[in-house]
């Protein structure tokens, strides 16, 4: 039987998958055909000879393997993400608490400006009545 250049040979799932576990292992260990040295999803792919779109649409569970073979598997990603959020809500948790002491603080300080302005006011008052009588102005009788 004679092909048609146009033909593409499928091979059956279990031995793409081999061939994938293979590629990857070969990288691992430094003995790649295609010179490849970092473990990723693009270089298994190059190695095996597919495209990066058949490992994540037909093999995503051989993806999160090449994940985790580089340190970044989803679920741990997720769980760095997840420390992350808990730190920094604690952190929010901080602020908003600092927040509320500060802005009591605030309504405090407001408070004893109103007393002292009231207080500057009066003595203002009493500075410009007649009947007042300036202490520190006054010459001693000598």
């Amino acid at each position: 039987m004679k092909r048609n250049k146009n033909t593409i040979n499928y091979k059956p799932a279990e031995h793409r998958e081999k061939d994938l576990k293979l590629a990857l292992y070969r990288i691992q260990k430094g003995r790649s055909k295609t010179g490849e040295t970092k473990v990723t999803i693009a270089a298994v792919a190059r190695e095996a000879g597919v495209s990066t779109a058949l490992i994540h649409n037909h093999y995503p569970n051989f993806a999160e393997v090449i994940r985790e073979a580089q340190g970044r598997s989803s679920r741990a990603m997720r769980d760095v993400k997840h420390q992350d959020l808990v730190a920094e809500r604690k952190k929010s948790a901080a602020y908003r608490q600092e927040i509320e002491e500060l802005r009591a603080k605030v309504a405090s300080l407001a408070s004893i400006n109103e007393v002292l302005l009231d207080e500057t006011r009066v003595l203002k008052a009493k500075m410009n009545d007649r009947k007042v009588v300036d202490l520190a102005s006054r010459k001693p009788n000598g």
